[in-house]
């Protein structure tokens, strides 16, 4: 795949599935109604929420310059992904998902997205899990085991892994 049709397909699906998980589903919970909590905690929620969002594209970004695909597993990529954030922890963008909603929860003052951040955090484990872990070792062999077992899933490595 060209890096065009890449970044293409990356950022349809980037609408499609965190932005239905991370911007549709806290819009159909809360309305964007805020609750009322003390405001700089509410303003707090501004730091995972941009974090999030900064994280999450610069990762799409990354599927589409480094990998040559799409985070879809209708259209992969072509290298397995392992620069920029990818050498701190194998999942930035399903992190970066859940502050996305943790900072919503925070700004909104809304516990319901605390509950539902929880719930897609643990959906996002399992996908990860059971399906994208053993669709890796299969499509990357070797290599992926290397990175496997060397950058963590979910908890950042203080250090940038630096490849084997």
């Amino acid at each position: 795949m060209r890096k065009p049709a890449a970044a293409l397909g990356s950022s349809l699906f980037l609408a499609l599935a965190p932005g239905t998980v991370a911007i549709l589903v806290p819009w159909w919970l809360t309305g964007w109604h805020t609750g009322d909590w003390w405001p700089p905690l509410r303003l707090l929620g501004l730091l995972p929420l941009a974090a999030g969002t900064a994280v999450l594209l610069s990762a799409f970004v990354r599927f589409a310059t480094e990998g040559l695909g799409t985070p879809a597993p209708v259209a992969p990529t072509e290298h397995l992904v392992v620069g920029g954030l990818y050498r701190y922890v194998r999942n930035p963008m399903y992190v970066a998902v859940v502050a996305v909603v943790v900072g919503q929860a925070l700004l909104l003052a809304r516990p319901v997205l605390f509950t539902y951040g929880a719930c897609a955090g643990l959906l996002m484990w399992a996908f990860a899990r059971w399906y994208e872990e053993p669709a890796l070792a299969d499509r990357f062999g070797a290599e992926y085991e290397g990175y496997r077992r060397s950058v963590p899933g979910w908890w950042p490595r203080p250090r940038p892994w630096q490849g084997e």
